[in-house]
């Protein structure tokens, strides 16, 4: 058999696979699913994803979060959300923040946040698609979904698996960032995704005593990249000490943070 290379634009095969999306179960009504990726570890995926959710849940509507990122899971830290998943053999029931987000993740399945996750793709990517398929979601409105670095196992699975209306790409201004951001641009691209467009995190950051606004890392060009495909540039974050403090306090979801409003409002039309 051939080899599936994932780009089924250029593949001549008429195989079962090109369907490959798996459905809720009947206890679940979602209505937007919305994918967070990276190329790249380390530029803030997760806080970016937290703060969507917090902000679209402000806004009155019913949210979830999916931690796809199974071996590196920082969620439920960032809502200070402890204790386990309830699961009756066949479903799941997902834990709330104190205002409501409903939140699956690794960590709330092991006994210890510290132990590792020591499980091939295999295994990852089955876990993935359950807390999918097997959680009681209820009626969402928004489901974020916030997958690990890279273009391996687990980002295929969910951009080939998880019925997203688009995902939303985060980078930093660093050049080599942006590099690699790159590869997370065309993979989606290859899997026929949308991509709503691009955040670009620790954009700048504003002086206690003038309160202008740094670039720590200089101008960058995530600007030359979202250009060059076609993109937006949806919000420009600020490397913010108060909102650090927050995800370590588990107190996120009470953090206002500028430049989201606009990628708020992109989402409300999608």
């Amino acid at each position: 058999m051939t080899e599936c290379n994932h780009d089924c634009s250029s593949c001549s095969l008429d195989c079962s696979q090109r369907d490959l999306i798996v459905k809720a179960n009947q206890y679940s009504n979602i209505k937007k699913v919305i994918g967070v990726i990276s190329g790249k570890g380390g530029v803030g995926k997760s806080i970016v994803t937290s703060l969507l959710a917090s902000a679209m849940n402000l806004k009155g509507y019913r949210v979830g979060i999916l931690d796809a990122d199974v071996t590196g899971p920082s969620i439920p830290q960032a809502f200070g959300i402890d204790g386990f998943l309830y699961s009756d053999g066949k479903n799941i029931l997902p834990l709330q923040t104190e205002k409501g987000i409903k939140i699956v993740s690794t960590n709330l399945i092991l006994e210890e946040k510290g132990q590792p996750v020591l499980w091939r793709g295999a295994l990852i990517t089955s876990l993935v698609k359950q807390f999918f398929t097997d959680v009681i979601w209820g009626e969402i409105d928004y489901l974020f979904v916030d997958l690990p670095p890279g273009t391996g196992d687990v980002p295929l699975t969910v951009l080939q698996s998880l019925p997203l209306d688009g995902v939303i790409i985060v980078s930093t201004p660093q050049y080599l960032v942006s590099m690699i951001v790159e590869k997370a641009v065309r993979m989606a691209q290859l899997m026929h995704v949308n991509i709503i467009g691009l955040v670009e995190n620790m954009s700048y950051v504003i002086c206690d005593d003038c309160g202008n606004k740094v670039s720590l890392f200089g101008d960058g060009n995530t600007e030359e990249l979202a250009e060059h495909f076609n993109l937006k540039v949806l919000a420009k974050l600020p490397l913010d000490s108060d909102l650090a403090k927050a995800v370590d306090t588990g107190t996120i979801e009470r953090c206002s943070i500028e430049g989201l409003e606009n990628l708020t409002d992109i989402l409300e039309k999608i």
